[in-house]
């Protein structure tokens, strides 16, 4: 499809700034994108009383986490893409009907089965969710100005929830069974399936790509199994089933993208990846995540296993972090006027490689303010660059295209939270593993327990007598902390790689006006 081809909803007013109404709307759409940051980081505190109560294997137990993430990515292409054509609210509702529902079923399934099942089914719903709400963004608010600030705000959102996430979680538990972290989506979910109707205008694509279950399937077989494999690889390396899941999501990939390239009437038109403000910003976004991802992996379990804080209490550390990422996501709008994203972001990423020198170089950069002073020079460079890079995302696309443009950004969210834990995770956990140096005279029992995790020699050190699990837990500390310096050291490599990346292709983006 012809990349000219425009939304006739936004034709007539490409600059028309947008009053109380479109605010408001904003609000209503903050919702979902809450929900689903909340639920990235929520499940994980329930985990242990769903093990006790449903008593799932342990592949059980990874597919309870799993189930959601797969499907999801897996659809995120599809569901941009049926949004342009069936109308992006009507996604939006349609997947916050389905994810209220099974969030409900989710809540009161009796099995590990039926769970598994109701969380690939929130996958589907969830994949409609958030293409939709960045996608609507751009047929709301016309005017640039007013809409880098509310993808800001839409950033800031998502941050938020990730902070919420660890608290919430914790709150609910102390209070309430398993199943309260997924009846939370019932109360988010009802005040959107009412605003929306009357709040948010429908918009989709006037020509939309024609439905191609080919398309489907091959989009499904690409990320499905590249999903899986670098989940596997962080517990079987290359001996495991990675290398054929990666294959098959290389050959699926490869086909997909062909049967785009030769369609008269794609599925995802495939030159959005010609313009390279578009493929920079969202490589931008990939690599970023990545790094934000992976500090929160080892910074999670270095406040509650080594500094020995309680999920609530580590989620409260993390929050002044939290709170500058959201504050700089904001206060970059002003900025983004001045000054091109080529400057802009580079320099914005600088501080987030600050924030992991601080942690590798300074000496005692692993004890609580340190971490939360990184944390916080972190955040506020992933902040500034997420909210030019997102924009750039959409403003770079036809609007006629949004949905679609959007779906490719969220995939790279996902991609970039998997990778995070996979890459950093499996390089701190070898590293980790090589360097304890048990106590002598610890069990067998203990010492393979405190091999395998930082979570497990804790637990293996509770279980000895004082003064051996006091050493038990020290030496797993340092190994580990000693993991945490060369992770932050390849963290910030890959940080400084997505500085490179903005400067040389998002050249000039500042005054970018998109051919629509």
């Amino acid at each position: 499809m012809a990349l000219h081809t425009i939304d006739t909803s936004l034709a007539s007013g490409a600059s028309e700034r947008v009053g109380w109404r479109g605010w408001v709307s904003l609000a209503v759409l903050m919702l979902p994108v809450l929900l689903v940051s909340v639920d990235n980081t929520v499940l994980s505190f329930a985990l242990p009383q769903i093990a006790l109560d449903l008593a799932p294997t342990s592949a059980q137990q990874l597919w309870i986490i799993d189930a959601y993430p797969l499907v999801l990515a897996g659809l995120l292409v599809t569901m941009g893409t049926l949004g342009d054509r069936f109308g992006r609210r009507r996604l939006l509702l349609i997947g916050a009907t389905g994810f209220g529902i099974l969030s409900v079923l989710a809540a009161f399934a009796p099995t590990a089965e039926l769970l598994i099942a109701a969380r690939a089914g929130l996958g589907v719903f969830g994949a409609m969710l958030m293409p939709s709400t960045l996608s609507l963004l751009r047929s709301i608010f016309r005017d640039r100005e007013q809409r880098r600030l509310a993808i800001a705000v839409w950033a800031a959102g998502f941050s938020a929830g990730m902070a919420l996430g660890p608290i919430v979680g914790g709150f609910l538990l102390e209070h309430f069974a398993w199943g309260s972290v997924f009846l939370l989506a019932v109360p988010v979910l009802i005040p959107l399936l009412v605003a929306a109707p009357l709040l948010i205008p429908e918009s989709r694509d006037p020509r939309p790509g024609r439905i191609d279950p080919i398309s489907i399937l091959l989009s499904l077989a690409t990320m499905v199994p590249v999903v899986y494999a670098i989940k596997s690889l962080a517990v079987e390396g290359f001996t495991g089933p990675a290398p054929w899941l990666l294959a098959l999501g290389a050959v699926a990939g490869a086909l997909f993208v062909r049967r785009q390239l030769r369609a008269a009437d794609p599925m995802l038109d495939m030159a959005l990846f010609r313009r390279g403000t578009f493929s920079g910003a969202v490589l931008v976004n990939l690599l970023s995540v990545i790094g934000l991802v992976g500090f929160l992996y080892f910074v999670a379990q270095h406040l509650q296993l080594v500094l020995e804080l309680s999920p609530m209490e580590a989620g409260i550390a993390l929050l002044p972090g939290l709170a500058v990422m959201i504050a700089a996501g904001l206060g970059v709008v002003p900025l983004a006027r001045r000054f091109p994203a080529r400057i802009l972001v580079p320099a914005a990423l600088s501080l987030s490689v600050l924030g992991y020198l601080i942690v590798a170089l300074t000496t005692d950069a692993q004890s609580l303010s340190m971490l939360i002073v990184a944390f916080m020079t972190l955040g506020a460079g992933i902040g500034m660059a997420e909210t030019v890079s997102n924009e750039l995302i959409l403003s770079s696309a036809p609007a006629a295209k949004a949905g679609a443009a959007s779906a490719v950004s969220e995939t790279a969210y996902e991609l970039g939270a998997v990778l995070g834990t996979t890459i950093m995770g499996g390089i701190l956990t070898a590293y980790y593993r090589a360097a304890l140096d048990l106590p002598v005279g610890i069990p067998a029992v203990a010492a393979d327990a405190a091999r395998e995790t930082l979570a497990g020699a804790v637990n293996a050190a509770d279980s000895l007598e004082p003064a051996m699990g006091a050493q038990l837990r020290d030496a797993a500390a340092h190994a580990f902390d000693g993991g945490v310096v060369i992770t932050s050291l390849i963290g910030a490599g890959l940080i400084v790689l997505a500085a490179i990346v903005a400067a040389a292709s998002l050249g000039g983006s500042r005054r970018i006006v998109p051919q629509e």
